[in-house]
């Protein structure tokens, strides 16, 4: 199986960067599409890029501290139409923002305030999807591969087959007729208030595995504190099962932060603060970590509200169930 994937990026501060990622994506065995060699101001180019995009499977937006290329219309950024476009169509989409703290040459950053505030709020948009950071190329190049890999793991498309390797008319027939009734019993099972399981075991067993293995370190602010106190590394897994039953009701990062303060204090002698008591950039890593996952959703609104997804909540009663079986073998 093979996917395109269409490559949005800033066209001037970005030029190496996109030299190299389509060399990436045809190492994966898959096919970079770009749109630069189309003329969208031109006659019906907008329709072309449109379709081109439409075509693909998945979407990378890169971004660093170029809001707009030179001689695009002013004010408008290519990149975040092509982003927006590719949303609306249902095209799955990874983006990579360049940390704030990343050397950066000062001779390719927005200078038009404008167009540098448009371009906080275009960061702040992608963030609040499947989104990493990053500081230099090589850190780029393998979060792009990483997100690509998870996207095609747990999301994947239709991709395409060469011709040779396309089912004979009888076998696709059957597939077809398999999957017509599938879909009716799926909608049987929903209409009885029936339960569909999202994910594979593979992927459960997978996805708890990752999540026991990795961890993240938070730090403190205290109420009576000037700076970040008692860094401690906790793993993801029990982030999660903590993070669970808060996230049935959205909640905003300010109040998961809350939460987590509260809960995973180090120290109970000391009050942690009411605003942040963990850091605001270390909940959205772990929320967007989650979010590659499909473990939690981000509802849409005025604020990021963050909640559990069914996938999520397979996740939970998956892990609960192994903790219940243990329980009940040390007992026997």
């Amino acid at each position: 199986m093979k996917y395109h994937i269409f490559i949005g990026s800033g066209l001037d501060d970005l030029k190496n960067e996109r030299r190299e990622i389509p060399q990436i994506i045809a190492a994966l065995g898959h096919v970079p599409v770009m749109g630069e060699y189309i003329d969208a101001s031109g006659k019906n180019g907008a329709a072309l890029l449109q379709k081109t995009i439409e075509e693909c499977d998945y979407f990378v937006a890169i971004v660093a501290h170029k809001y707009a290329a030179a001689g695009e219309e002013a004010g408008a950024s290519r990149l975040e139409a092509e982003y927006d476009f590719a949303l609306a169509k249902g095209i799955p989409a990874v983006s990579l923002v360049i940390n704030e703290r990343a050397r950066w040459s000062a001779g390719k950053r927005e200078k038009d305030a404008a167009l540098a505030e448009k371009l906080e709020r275009f960061k702040e948009k992608l963030c609040a999807g499947v989104c990493e950071t990053w500081f230099n190329s090589t850190d780029l190049y393998r979060k792009l591969q990483d997100l690509l890999i998870w996207q095609m793991n747990f999301n994947p498309q239709k991709g395409w087959l060469r011709a040779d390797f396309a089912p004979a008319p009888a076998v696709a027939n059957e597939f077809a007729r398999l999957s017509a009734e599938n879909e009716r019993f799926r909608l049987m099972l929903k209409i009885e208030g029936g339960d569909l399981s999202v994910m594979s075991q593979d992927q459960l067993e997978q996805s708890l595995g990752l999540l026991a293995a990795n961890k993240i370190t938070l730090s403190f602010y205290y109420a009576a504190g000037e700076s970040w106190e008692n860094g401690r590394p906790f793993r993801y897994l029990r982030i999660f099962k903590l993070l669970v039953p808060e996230l049935t009701k959205g909640k905003t990062a300010m109040e998961i932060s809350r939460f987590l303060g509260a809960v995973l204090n180090p120290e109970r002698s000391k009050t942690v603060r009411k605003d942040y008591p963990v850091p605001s950039n270390t909940v959205k890593k772990i929320m967007h970590d989650f979010s590659l996952l499909k473990l939690v959703k981000c509802a849409p609104g005025p604020e990021e509200l963050w909640e559990i997804s069914e996938p999520g909540k397979e996740l939970y009663s998956a892990y609960r169930i192994k903790q219940l079986e243990k329980m009940l073998g040390k007992k026997g």
